[in-house]
């Protein structure tokens, strides 16, 4: 059963969002919250699988309450996923950063945020490697580069440092196998220790600490 909080200023998305969740097996809903300041403390209280998180709300916006919820070390299980209004609204990007394991338009069809929802809590990877590069790249793109390294950055060896570039430049697993002539295992296995080393929450969050260290 998975559980989850709904964070959203707008009383009609969030029953909108409850009516959904309470009709699929496998979801319960944790709580709602109206703003960034009452979010975190359900958050706390409940302490959810995934929080669907708006970024406009009054109060502190769903930027600092996601930064507020990923830095509790009570939440560290807590996934948080930003429903967002428009496909690159200016904030995403630093969700992300903060973050946030990913992002969907609030418009989503059920059936894809439900399954957003479950892809999220297994861990894995909810946007495509190119549509998280498209993301990153279009934000970074806005404004001068302004490199801001790691402080870890020095504990990845070489071909650790190659392959997180190959993960910014929108490669998957697979595609990085081929492109360094390894194994897809080996290449699962080099991501995943540059993302502990990195303490990367998830491969969106390791496309950033790529772009502000000068990887890609």
């Amino acid at each position: 059963m998975i559980s989850v909080l709904l964070v959203d200023d707008q009383e009609l998305v969030r029953m909108g969002l409850r009516a959904l969740l309470e009709a699929t097996d496998g979801f319960r809903v944790a709580g709602e919250a109206a703003d960034g300041i009452d979010a975190v403390a359900k958050a706390r209280a409940s302490r959810p699988d995934v929080v669907l998180m708006d970024i406009r709300m009054p109060g502190i916006d769903g930027l600092e309450a996601t930064r507020r919820i990923v830095a509790d070390p009570q939440l560290q299980a807590t996934r948080v996923l930003v429903l967002t209004t428009f496909e690159l609204d200016e904030y995403v990007f630093d969700a992300i950063r903060v973050g946030a394991s990913g992002f969907l338009l609030k418009n989503t069809a059920p059936a894809a945020l439900l399954e957003a929802i479950r892809t999220i809590h297994d861990g894995g990877a909810l946007l495509a490697p190119s549509v998280t590069r498209t993301l990153i790249g279009a934000f970074v793109d806005r404004s001068p580069r302004r490199l801001q390294p790691h402080p870890q950055l020095d504990q990845l060896t070489e071909r650790e440092r190659e392959v997180v570039g190959l993960v910014a430049e929108g490669l998957s697993n697979q595609e990085i196998a081929e492109r360094l002539v390894l194994s897809p295992a080996t290449a699962r296995t080099h991501v995943s220790r540059s993302m502990i080393k990195l303490g990367a929450r998830d491969r969106a969050q390791l496309v950033v600490f790529a772009y502000e260290s000068g990887l890609r």
